[in-house]
């Protein structure tokens, strides 16, 4: 148990933002499928909310005990993205909050904290870059999207917190960067081929910066044409990642396999919003299939005492022809 303790990294914090987004999407169904589906939001919302609990906690012990494994994810090319995921779930946990019992001073104030630590380190992991890259194309990954995600987030609660102008100078960083994080990612594509295979599914966050784009121009009163546009974008993604699934499943589950969960269920929060019928129910289904089915694999690995380990040392794979 201590050694586990020691590699449970903020890479962890992508089990809260699954089932996070898996509660705003069932949160977006309400309308739709009624209090059963408030309901499934709010147990769903209340498991995420243990969990965060659980490991700020395993984390803040790792920081006592294990200092030096912060500081190697700190300097590590692409675990020093997962920071991001930290004030990314805790701005999500507020986002579930909000639309299960609407504003208040209290979750103005959660909001305002998480925005902040959202902004602080997308300032740090672009001071690395400014920096210069230390490591080449081997810290070029999906998972450089996730600090960009945690700022589009913002207008999802802020907008109704009454943060309307704050909202949208954040929103409007991560519009900044998506684009030229995707235009790094293809450069390595084309120059050194895929990231490596333990980081496979990562390639499923690429589906989340449009998914949330598109709930974000929404919440700023944007016509539905700018957010179906964000969800063509968004379904783009999802069906290229969805070619790497073969090479997934010939793989052993393993932690990184989360990095699938917030994507999809962003994807179906956005296309519950634009279409609450059967394309929406259908979204909100492939997503929950998924969250339960990371979630099982979860506590079989768990269980079997895989789930935390040392990272093998990764290989880059050449795109396959």
């Amino acid at each position: 148990m201590t050694q586990s303790l020691k590699h449970v990294g903020p890479g962890s914090f992508a089990m809260v933002m699954g089932l996070a987004g898996l509660a705003l999407a069932w949160r977006r169904a309400e309308p739709l499928m009624g209090p059963v589906a408030g309901t499934a939001a709010l147990v769903l919302g209340g498991l995420a909310a243990l969990l965060f609990v659980a490991l700020g906690t395993a984390g803040a012990l790792r920081w006592r005990r294990y200092p030096e494994a912060w500081a190697d994810d700190l300097r590590h090319p692409v675990r020093h993205a997962f920071v991001a995921a930290i004030p990314i779930s805790w701005i999500l946990l507020v986002t579930v909050a909000f639309g299960q019992w609407g504003a208040s001073p209290w979750l103005a104030a959660a909001w305002s904290l998480g925005c902040l630590a959202q902004a602080a380190v997308t300032l740090w992991v672009l001071a690395r870059w400014w920096r210069g890259p230390a490591t080449g194309h081997a810290g070029l990954t999906p998972v450089l999207i996730i600090p960009v995600v945690g700022n589009v987030l913002a207008p999802l609660a802020g907008v109704g917190l009454g943060f309307e102008a704050w909202s949208a100078a954040q929103f409007g960083v991560g519009l900044l960067l998506w684009p030229l994080v995707l235009a790094l990612l293809f450069q390595r594509l084309v120059n050194h081929g895929l990231w490596p295979e333990r980081l496979l599914a990562t390639g499923f966050i690429t589906v989340a910066p449009p998914a949330v784009v598109g709930l974000g121009v929404l919440q700023f009163g944007a016509g539905a044409v700018l957010a179906w546009m964000a969800w063509g974008m968004a379904l783009a993604f999802l069906l290229l990642s969805a070619t790497l699934l073969p090479r997934l499943k010939r793989q052993g589950f393993a932690l990184p396999f989360w990095a699938m969960s917030f994507p999809i269920a962003a994807f179906a929060a956005l296309t519950l919003r634009l279409q609450g019928g059967t394309l929406g129910v259908l979204a909100l289904a492939v997503a929950s299939v998924v969250v339960v089915g990371l979630a099982l694999a979860t506590l079989r690995a768990a269980r079997a005492g895989t789930l935390w380990g040392p990272e093998p040392v990764a290989t880059i794979t050449p795109a396959s022809s």
